[in-house]
């Protein structure tokens, strides 16, 4: 497997990495396939589940739906890594233990079932009936050896679970993680993970893993997810200090492991490129892909009102705007401040919860109606150049090129 290729690198210190994109947006996902060779593909807890989680998948959906795209632009099926991301009790923290961690075993067993090899747990979180306090970490990793266990026996065939076999799961552990998708309040720093922290962490998982007789298993740890130091949030970016994560970045050069790093978005190219010589080999990319998009779309909408009139243009900003307003749920409780700040932030936030409405049927038709009236001719230079920054481009191509750029960053730092 690929990642196995990246830990062997890492250990030769070779200052290799690869890019975790967490999307479910089909231009997204078409673009990076369009640039990369081999590609890690991940999926949320929250995002796809055996419920449909809030993009209506359940797990072989997705699966379905990654492998539709690869066939659209020719991309090799085979070489695309399938990630499960934050898979735990996350989605039913409001639950008690009991039926908590057996709809986690649920999702992991269709995660793994549908063809996911990557599997990050997490169980960090406390349930409805955790007793108060910090939760003790012995639990965290009893339940995230729980739920490995549960991967493990919902494999196709015992032929795939040698401890390096291509057909072995390969797991992430560790809980220290930004907030998913941005911070909700400025903050000027973050708490980079102690080492102690992150030792214990290892130390007590292998652990539980012993004792549930997955030693197989945690030969094919191959990561843990840490804090070095990087966030962003609605208006702001925590750049990587590798002089702050330098004991970390020590630490793990003694173990048979690697780092993830989680919230790296909007990072410059040579902050990415220190995070993968400093072992955080793993880099998760996910509202700065969807901002990009909805960069290149609102260039475009502002191109179409330019050239057509006004009852022929699609409208697409304002449409947007409209249905998130009328759907509030997914940006109310994480965009704070008076009724312009909000109106700001819904369509300009880094945090990008705009990434959410593109599948609801308004924003779609619009979206259909914008890229029609532009058609596949390469647009006007002048407002090509005005809008874009940019000419000799058609609407498809301006947002394949304004997505591709971040991730080329991503690829050149790895």
């Amino acid at each position: 497997m690929f990642l196995d290729e990246i830990v062997a690198a890492q250990k030769r210190g070779e200052a290799r990495g690869i890019t975790s994109v967490c999307s479910a947006h089909p231009f997204v996902l078409k673009t990076a396939m369009q640039i990369s060779e081999a590609l890690l593909v991940e999926a949320t807890c929250n995002q796809v589940n055996q419920f449909g989680g809030y993009t209506g998948m359940k797990p072989a959906d997705f699966v379905a739906f990654v492998r539709g795209i690869a066939e659209e632009v020719n991309f090799p099926f085979e070489k695309i890594i399938l990630g499960g991301d934050h898979l735990g009790p996350n989605v039913w923290q409001n639950e008690p233990a009991d039926s908590a961690m057996q709809k986690s075993e649920a999702m992991i067993r269709q995660y793994v079932e549908a063809g996911f090899t990557k599997i990050h747990l997490d169980c960090s979180m406390k349930l409805a009936d955790d007793p108060a306090g910090a939760l003790d970490v012995e639990v965290i990793a009893e339940r995230a050896a729980r739920l490995a266990k549960a991967a493990e026996d919902s494999l196709p065939s015992p032929t795939g679970r040698g401890a390096g076999g291509e057909g072995g799961l390969r797991y992430i552990i560790g809980t220290e993680v930004p907030v998913p998708g941005g911070a909700t309040e400025h903050e000027e720093g973050v708490s980079v993970t102690k080492v102690e922290d992150v030792r214990q962490t290892i130390e007590v998982t292998r652990e539980a893993f012993l004792k549930a007789g997955l030693e197989s298993a945690w030969e094919r740890v191959v990561g843990v997810v840490v804090q070095p130091g990087v966030e962003f949030g609605d208006d702001f970016v925590l750049p990587y200090q590798p002089e702050a994560a330098r004991e970390l970045s020590k630490f793990i050069e003694s173990q048979p492991m690697i780092y993830e790093a989680h919230s790296t978005d909007y990072q410059t190219q040579d902050a990415l490129a220190n995070l993968v010589r400093d072992h955080f080999a793993i880099l998760k990319v996910g509202p700065a892909l969807t901002f990009a998009f909805r960069e290149a779309v609102f260039a475009l909408a502002l191109i179409e009102n330019e050239w057509f009139a006004k009852d022929e243009r699609s409208n697409m900003i304002q449409t947007l705007d409209d249905v998130m307003l009328k759907h509030p749920e997914h940006w109310k409780k994480y965009y704070r401040g008076n009724e312009m700040e909000q109106e700001f932030k819904r369509k300009y936030s880094l945090s990008d919860r705009i990434r959410y409405y593109w599948t609801y049927a308004e924003a779609q038709s619009a979206f259909e109606r914008l890229m029609k009236n532009l058609g596949e001719a390469v647009l006007p230079y002048s407002l090509s150049s005005q809008f874009l920054g940019a000419h000799g481009l058609t609407a498809m191509q301006a947002i394949e090129a304004r997505v591709g750029a971040v991730l080329e960053v991503y690829a050149e730092a790895c």
